[in-house]
């Protein structure tokens, strides 16, 4: 049998790495530039706020460059059942930034509706005067707490495009009239991979012009340190997404609060300054006039592994959380799903919504648990009851309770609802990427096809001859 050489054997590593899910991320650099390229039609167009939800609504689009700075307008209207509402519809002119990214040179575009009425269904669209998206609705919310609906999502992370895309839309099946859809961190896999941002609103797709999106920034949105330490948030987060500005100044992107129809709102940053963080949680949660509070960051408290270490972000935020009685927080991170019971009077969530999915080996705080699924989450709102059901790809029940408040002073009495029979497996299959193995291999053949060359270049000519 021919011995393979040294080359065959690593390009034919190469392939078997090309077919793992990891590689599925890098296409051609020419390929994911033409797939990804901006053009003057909008695209990317996603819904958020950075004002009050009665009375504003924020979008944000990217076009190419040919875009140019204020020429770029959304137009905004009260919706009517016919299409006349065309012709009452004001122009908003937009503020343009310009984003260099890995692939091309864009044009991002924001817009602020503000001055609109409470509880109002409005229809809108964005573009340059010649080139325009479509006709997309949003609406406002009510002053005062009525029934409404939102989801929550986990780490999306890799193979957004492929994987993810089915877990939103059956998200979007489930609950069409969900009024905000919270991101809990890890939207994307490398910060600034403009391909991965693209795929994220590929999957989304038109959902994201109707349902604003709620992220609050896990540890892949991050890259690396400044020069003072300091950690550096994705170029393309600030485009991407208009958010209140209203955290603590040091730290204003990822930390924020907004009030929905009886709910108060909460995103801290899990990944930097956590100290400089709590006297704004503190000052955020003391003066809160609302009925329900829930809090949304990418690392969990209480963690699914003996791997990760979430001691840190317990000592300095859980106490704040308890003396509060925060009803809710909702994470991501572990890649399972686990649930608590009441503890210090809140209900503590881990979910993933993407296809990298992990395992458990710390489960003593759950009261549910999960893994092998994709899943994403639907929270119903309604007077004193919190309702909560967690659902796979499928649309099938994975775990569900209802909260309902006491008397004042008195915590939240839980009620569990209906589970699916394999919430906490006795013995779940450990799934194993290959990626670090490939690695290893390719470098002992690299190492091996180097010594073959070397031996070969000291061998003189005419030896090992027959």
């Amino acid at each position: 049998m021919k011995p393979v050489s040294g080359p065959s054997l690593f390009v034919a590593c190469l392939a078997l790495w090309a077919a793992t899910p990891a590689a599925a991320q890098f296409l051609d650099e020419d390929m994911e530039k033409k797939l990804h390229a901006p053009g003057p039609m909008p695209d990317r167009i996603v819904l958020t706020w950075r004002g009050d939800p009665t009375r504003s609504q924020s979008v944000t689009w990217r076009t190419d460059t040919s875009v140019a700075k204020g020429t770029a307008v959304a137009e905004v209207a009260v919706s009517e059942a016919g299409p006349k509402f065309r012709w009452k519809a004001r122009s908003v002119p937009a503020v343009t930034t310009l984003l260099k990214t890995d692939l091309s040179e864009a044009h991002y575009h924001t817009v602020d509706f503000t001055n609109l009425t409470a509880r109002t269904k409005y229809v809108y669209r964005v573009g340059d005067g010649t080139y325009w998206s479509e006709w997309c609705h949003f609406q406002t919310a009510a002053e005062q707490p009525e029934p409404f609906s939102f989801l929550y999502f986990g780490d999306a992370q890799l193979q957004i495009r492929s994987h993810w895309s089915r877990l939103v839309r059956e998200a979007y099946a489930t609950a069409p009239r969900a009024r905000f859809a919270i991101h809990a961190g890890d939207l994307i896999n490398s910060s600034n991979r403009d391909a991965e941002w693209g795929e994220w609103c590929q999957a989304a797709g038109w959902i994201n012009t109707t349902v604003p999106v709620v992220p609050t920034p896990g540890n892949h949105e991050y890259t690396s340190t400044d020069d003072e330490g300091n950690a550096i948030l994705a170029r393309h987060w600030r485009a991407q997404f208009a958010l209140p500005e209203n955290g603590p100044s040091a730290i204003k992107e990822g930390v924020y609060y907004f009030d929905y129809q009886g709910v108060r709102i909460v995103s801290l940053d899990s990944n930097d300054k956590l100290e400089e963080q709590i006297p704004w949680l503190e000052r955020v949660l003391s003066k809160n006039p609302n009925r329900w509070t829930i809090l949304t960051f990418h690392h969990p408290v209480f963690v699914s592994t003996i791997r990760w270490n979430s001691d840190k972000r317990r000592q300095l935020w859980k106490p704040i959380i308890d003396k509060y009685r925060v009803d809710l927080v909702l994470q991501g991170h572990d890649h399972i799903y686990g649930r608590s019971p009441l503890i210090g009077g809140t209900v503590y969530v881990i979910s993933v919504s993407g296809p990298d999915l992990r395992w458990l080996d710390k489960t003593d705080w759950m009261k549910r648990s999960g893994e092998g699924k994709q899943l994403f989450q639907v929270i119903h709102i309604d007077g004193d009851r919190l309702r909560y059901e967690a659902r796979s790809a499928l649309g099938e029940l994975h775990d569900s309770f209802e909260l309902r408040k006491q008397a004042r002073g008195q915590p939240n009495l839980l009620i569990e609802g209906k589970a699916a029979p394999d919430s906490k497996p006795p013995e779940p299959e450990r799934s194993v990427t290959l990626l670090p193995i490939i690695v290893l291999l390719l470098l002992m053949v690299v190492l091996v096809w180097l010594r073959v060359a070397r031996r070969r270049a000291a061998t003189p000519l005419g030896r090992g001859s027959a």
